[in-house]
């Protein structure tokens, strides 16, 4: 089984939300775990935030510019991706991790999405978008399904 789908969402907190919810929806409708459904939902949603926040500057008009989700559930793998258009992540300097890499201080109020990302998917890329600004987020879990789900090829 293959499920593939793509939003362009507004960098607005509304749509933050309504990428988890069809993220659950869709795993729900294939079959897969709840527990696995919930951690790949967890961190969709950090990744989204992290977009509506640091993916880009208000267009001139007062709107905001928007990002992309994209996710794959095909066989025993769900990988998805959020891209924005912001100034992408700061290069690291030799011998020094980039920002992206470094947990965030004990006492800071933000900057954990990332680490908790990579603490619920199986596999984590972070970069910036070849050819244009912006940051991409991609990450990936083997998928365990809900017995007698009739959507998984056997």
């Amino acid at each position: 089984m293959s499920i593939w789908w793509s939003l362009h969402l507004r960098r607005e907190a509304a749509s933050v939300p309504l990428a988890r919810r069809l993220l659950i929806g869709t795993m729900e409708t294939a079959g897969v775990d709840p527990d696995i459904s919930f951690d790949l939902s967890v961190a969709l949603s950090e990744a989204c935030a992290n977009a509506v926040e640091h993916g880009g500057d208000d267009a001139p008009d007062g709107s905001s510019e928007a990002y992309r989700v994209t996710a794959y559930l095909d066989g025993e793998l769900c990988r998805i991706e959020v891209a924005d258009t912001g100034p992408g992540f700061p290069a690291s300097a030799p011998g020094r991790p980039a920002a992206a890499a470094r947990p965030a201080s004990d006492d800071a109020e933000d900057g954990r999405g990332l680490c908790l990302i990579r603490e619920l998917a199986d596999h984590v890329h972070i970069g910036s978008t070849p050819g244009r600004s912006g940051a991409v987020v991609s990450f990936d879990k083997i998928l365990k399904w809900r017995e007698g789900t009739p959507l998984v090829a056997v």
